[in-house]
């Protein structure tokens, strides 16, 4: 089992092996919301076909990096933590956002080391949920870092005034101290480059898209390519069900009640076998199996943290189709413990 080079805010590391007990090895794996892949790193069969997906541009990307160029990834993500290197390359990434998701979205082949090392060596770095959302208030200007909420307002030109929400707003990054502890930082060359070479053998084969959950998810990608198709859903949890706020770069309210629905379309048909992940009350799917399961909790599960709380209300819904659980054979240890 390989496991992802970056901290991930619902990766599900903790309950791939339950997952993959229901799901099996089927010949052809879809996951619409990549994130850190944890669940696919941790297959414990070899592959089939395999498609993941994710809308944000910086993920799709290191995964194509880390398969296509690793020991470029492994060089450009090689870096000591340093506050102003963090901010710095913070803003220089959201400049490279919107050009990236069009080359991606364009060219099924495309991917860019630099972003993709400077990504993951920031995200390892950051503490806390933000890293490359746009949504904080410091901007690059004239080559220097500034707290957009000082600008002045400048009405007496409309051209100048229009740019000001732009600047404010769409790229925007909030400044805070890197993570600086041993688990942050990624920094040592020769770990990385055989971190990166076994991520680069294992994503050999795997297809990389960038855009909606719903293009991976039509039966060109799913029931045509295989007699089986396992899915994989894990869209961001819905606010309705109490999760922490700000967590996701991509946060639409109705994402998790739409993959919901689409999960309930399909659920019946024997050629899926279909995961849903959400908290606890989120969904409801008659039929299904709900099968609850503990996250670490991140930064969020410390002290008396909402992350500490809704850690233990993680839970998966598997489809009528799913494998059935396979009792474990007591020992006679039980019958000593009895």
């Amino acid at each position: 089992m390989i496991q992802a080079p970056f901290p991930w805010f619902g990766g599900k590391s903790r309950a791939a092996d339950l997952i993959w007990q229901r799901l099996g090895n089927c010949g052809n794996y879809v996951e619409p919301f990549a994130g850190s892949l944890a669940t696919l790193l941790a297959r414990p069969h070899a592959p089939g076909i395999e498609t993941v997906n994710d809308l944000d541009g910086f993920i799709a990307n290191f995964w194509r990096a880390a398969a296509q160029q690793p020991d470029e990834v492994a060089c450009q993500c090689d870096w000591p933590v340093n506050e102003c290197d963090l901010h710095a390359r913070h803003l220089w990434l959201l400049a490279q956002r919107d050009e990236l998701v069009d080359r991606l979205q364009g060219d099924p082949d495309f991917c860019d080391a630099k972003i993709a090392g400077w990504w993951v060596w920031g995200i390892s770095s950051w503490i806390g949920s933000g890293w490359c959302s746009g949504k904080g208030p410091w901007v690059e200007q004239g080559g220097k870092m500034v707290d957009s909420r000082q600008l002045p307002h400048l009405s007496a030109s409309q051209g100048v005034n229009r740019q000001l929400p732009r600047l404010s707003g769409g790229q925007g990054v909030n400044r805070q101290l890197p993570h600086l502890g041993n688990a942050g930082g990624v920094n040592r060359k020769s770990v990385l480059t055989d971190c990166f070479a076994k991520l680069a053998r294992r994503l050999r084969h795997v297809r990389v898209c960038c855009g909606d959950w719903s293009r991976v998810l039509g039966d060109s990608p799913t029931v045509k390519l295989a007699p089986v198709t396992a899915i994989v859903l894990d869209p961001p949890y819905d606010t309705e069900a109490n999760r922490q706020a700000d967590i996701y770069t991509h946060d639409a309210q109705g994402i998790s009640a739409a993959v919901r629905e689409w999960a309930l379309e399909h659920g019946d048909d024997p050629r899926l076998r279909i995961v849903l992940c959400g908290y606890e009350g989120e969904h409801d799917i008659p039929g299904w199996s709900e099968v609850p399961w503990k996250a670490k909790g991140g930064y969020g599960s410390q002290g008396d943290g909402q992350g500490r709380d809704n850690a233990a209300r993680e839970r998966l819904w598997f489809s009528p189709h799913c494998l059935p659980v396979v009792p474990r054979q007591a020992s006679m240890f039980d019958e000593v413990a009895a």
